[in-house]
């Protein structure tokens, strides 16, 4: 697959979540306007996107997020931070990349190894 074809895919993905998550994000209020139309296709304001993989990570049984940083920019997610064993930085790469409109992701999440040391 050359450049081309990849962005021809990036743009199918993102017109097809745009048809199928604009009504959940319309129904917030806060996100608002947060759609932008570019080249028919709909990009989402970083902050939702963020937004959304935390709340998936959120969701998931027995994961803790409160030490996990989310970032995302043009359907890249960041994630950094820490967690509390090996598996559950696998399972949050793996959660994110769920989520509608992540088109990848940089796992940077680290062992919390407590105390001050």
């Amino acid at each position: 697959m050359d450049a081309a074809d990849s962005l021809d895919e990036r743009n199918r993905f993102r017109h097809a979540f745009w048809h199928t998550t604009i009504q959940t994000v319309g129904n917030d209020s806060r996100d608002t306007g947060r759609a932008v139309h570019a080249n028919h296709c709909t990009v989402f304001i970083g902050s939702v996107l963020s937004r959304a993989v935390r709340q998936a990570l959120a969701r998931a049984p027995g994961f803790n997020v409160a030490g996990v940083f989310v970032r995302a920019r043009d359907g890249a997610v960041f994630l950094s931070g820490t967690v509390h064993s090996a598996d559950q930085i696998r399972q949050a790469e793996q959660i994110a990349r769920t989520v509608p409109g992540v088109l990848v992701v940089s796992n940077k999440l680290t062992l919390w190894h407590g105390g001050n040391g």
